[in-house]
């Protein structure tokens, strides 16, 4: 007989995510993705000057704010063709590179590696072969005996304190937690290392956001972080030398600890590259603009049907119809005023909240489609299409990622693989590492530039009569990010915000069809319903946001049984 349960809250971070899954035979039949909360920030920006809009976008979330910022800059400079300056794109791409680096490696290590390991048995490890798988693994330094000794002690006097702070709520002792003591203890060792190195990969959006979070430099046409090489207030030869070395040193964690790291992890979790598929239709945008107007990218981007990398199809431009013409969003499943599915330009945002509704309306988030079809956005998204379009250094980590994997699987593992839960953690990983090589590829072209005498960090804002429509997309951390503006008269008419976790976390669509979250949890192993581990691996394995799909607090509804989630 099938067994209801809810999950409620399922996310680690921001925003309130709920999960009902029926369980059946010991899997998950059937699912509901449900955002328990409501955005407003589409109402707050109507009849506001679109130079706002970055300053109230930003403030969606308090983690993803560089990323909105952005999106909000570039919906601006689309709707009034606004061009930004070589500098401005190569500092703005620097932020959200480094933004990014910063993002993935608190994915892993703080925000999901508990899923996959057990504090508790890192307790029993010697810490010698800690030391020495970590040598296996890669030559990083801090891999030493003595690391991980001084780790084992401290995880020692928590755990017989029986005080265990942040790690209180995990399922320790699973069924489904299966790796070594000494592989537990080396993740634990690299999850405390991790905290300091995305604190470095951050100081880089702050040295050039002027603040993290809710940067304050990104402006439409271009930045206002001046440059003068020999003043102590502006961007100077001093701070950009300093960001270089910040940028190498996330590079050494990034290539020898997190990407090792996800590679021993996936071999050793090799069953799971079995589950968590869900809709293998991938959305991704390019990113990093090489040009003044939006047609030259560093990083390509595109869309996937039914995970065929031969279906790829380009997105090529700020100004791509393809893109433009094919997102909608629907609210049959969602709880606001009627029944459509609409472009993002013709979107109401009337809430109308009605209960949870199986067959009706149960979320907050509403459904985005791509040409009416659901798609997976995220770093696999963003993987397989660059890896479609030949991305050369994609290609490279990607190799290098499933040789190792297959290495220590002893056996033989090929693209395939990514699509599953696990996969889209290599997938995360390899984007980490690719993002690596365009920080130093972005400081370049900046430094270069600037030798070559060019200043220039922005352009005039103009002032037109009548309406203008534009959209901004970025590749963000958790995917593919639009916003979308009308603006009459020099003033917001319309806004809406298609972010990931819409994309991810989103209801059935106007045709029924289940969104990623929902979709991915179909035919998931449950051990134990009360211990729902399983489903928290796959949901997480998205790096669920809600804040950004949702935003205001209803606290109708009891779930048939609630469990913590650490």
């Amino acid at each position: 007989m099938a067994k209801r349960i809810t999950i409620d809250p399922i996310t680690r971070i921001e925003g309130h995510l709920r999960i009902d899954c029926e369980i059946d035979g010991g899997k998950v039949t059937n699912a509901w993705s449900s955002g328990q909360m409501w955005r407003g920030i589409e109402v707050i920006l109507q009849g506001r000057d679109p130079r706002d809009a970055p300053t109230f976008t930003q403030r969606i979330c308090g983690v993803c704010t560089t990323v909105h910022a952005l999106a909000s800059v570039r919906a601006v400079e689309n709707a009034l063709q606004m061009e930004v300056p070589l500098n401005a794109q190569y500092i703005r791409n620097l932020i959200m590179a480094a933004h990014g680096v910063h993002d993935h490696i608190v994915h892993f290590y703080i925000l999901s590696a508990l899923d996959w390991v057990d504090i508790t048995s890192a307790v029993k490890a010697d810490p010698k072969k800690s030391a020495q798988l970590g040598d296996s693994l890669s030559s990083w330094s801090r891999n030493s005996y003595q690391e991980m000794k001084a780790v084992q002690d401290k995880l020692k006097a928590i755990v017989a304190s029986g005080q265990l702070g942040i790690f209180a709520n995990g399922y320790w002792g699973h069924p489904a937690m299966k790796l070594p003591p000494e592989v537990n203890l080396m993740a634990v060792a690299h999850y405390l290392q991790a905290l300091e190195y995305q604190r470095k990969a951050n100081q880089i959006v702050s040295i050039l956001g002027a603040k993290t979070p809710h940067v304050s430099n990104l402006v439409p046409g271009g930045v206002s972080t001046a440059i003068n090489l020999d003043s102590p207030s502006a961007l100077n030869m001093e701070r950009l030398y300093y960001i270089k070395t910040l940028i190498d040193e996330v590079g050494d964690f990034v290539k020898q600890v997190y990407v090792p790291d996800v590679c021993a992890v996936g071999a050793m979790y090799a069953d799971w590259t079995k589950y968590g598929a869900g809709v293998t239709n991938y959305l991704s945008v390019p990113d990093m603009p090489m040009d003044t107007k939006g047609t030259v990218f560093s990083l390509p981007g595109g869309y996937i049907a039914n995970a065929d990398l031969k279906t790829f199809k380009p997105i090529t431009s700020y100004h791509d119809d393809y893109f433009r013409e094919g997102v909608k969003e629907s609210i049959k499943h969602s709880w606001y005023k009627g029944d459509w599915a609409k472009h993002p330009y013709d979107e109401a945002t009337e809430p109308n909240y009605t209960g949870f509704k199986d067959a009706g309306k149960y979320s907050w988030v509403k459904a985005p489609s791509f040409y009416d079809q659901p798609a997976q956005v995220g770093p696999l998204a963003n993987v397989l299409c660059m890896f479609a379009a030949g991305h050369a250094p994609t290609k490279k980590y990607a190799t290098l990622a499933l040789d190792t994997v297959s290495k220590l699987a002893g056996a033989k593992v090929g693209p395939e693989i990514l699509h599953s839960t696990i996969g889209r953690h290599a997938a995360r990983a390899i984007r980490c590492a690719v993002l690596y090589d365009e920080l130093n590829t972005q400081w370049t072209a900046l430094m270069n530039n600037i030798a070559k005498g060019d200043l220039a960090i922005c352009s005039k804002y103009p002032i037109k009569p009548g309406e203008s429509r534009g959209f901004g997309f970025h590749e963000a951390p958790r995917g593919t990010l639009s916003h979308w503006v009308v603006i009459d008269s020099n003033k917001i008419k319309n806004y809406q915000c298609v972010v990931p976790s819409t994309w991810n976390a989103g209801p059935r669509n106007q045709n029924d069809a289940m969104g990623p979250y929902e979709a991915s949890l179909v035919g998931n192993p449950m051990a134990d319903p009360e211990k729902p581990l399983e489903a928290v691996r796959t949901v997480h394995s998205f790096d669920p946001c809600l804040a950004c799909a949702i935003h205001l607090t209803d606290a109708q509804g009891r779930p048939l049984i609630q469990v913590k989630v650490l």
